[in-house]
């Protein structure tokens, strides 16, 4: 049983990363995490949103991390679930879907 609905933020910007040539773009990641982690977790809640670094929404915690992500030269996308750094640049579903399950989400087989 799932105690709350997950947070996931995948952080980056339009422009892709100089270290990810050839990977896809952090909007791109976020929209493809969000339709893999649905077809995995039918039917349980989570939430998913995108933030653009250089242009972050007004919730000062997203402002202060995009601030961080910029000033320490962090790679992206980068995906942050509840908090917790779980990728940078080059995303992994299988990473993202561990850290899910240890939050009490059941994968589809």
């Amino acid at each position: 049983m799932l105690l709350k609905e997950i947070e996931i933020e995948v952080y980056g910007a339009e422009q892709i990363c100089a270290s990810c040539v050839n990977l896809p773009s952090s909007k791109d990641t976020c929209e493809w995490l969000e339709a893999a982690l649905k077809r995995k977790f039918p039917e349980q809640s989570f939430k998913i949103s995108y933030i653009d670094m250089y242009n972050p929404p007004e919730k000062l915690k997203q402002k202060t991390f995009a601030a961080k992500m910029i000033e320490e030269d962090l790679f992206y996308p980068l995906v942050l679930i509840e908090d917790e750094i779980i990728a940078e640049g080059n995303v992994r579903l299988k990473k993202v879907v561990e850290t899910l399950e240890r939050y009490g989400y059941k994968g589809q087989l």
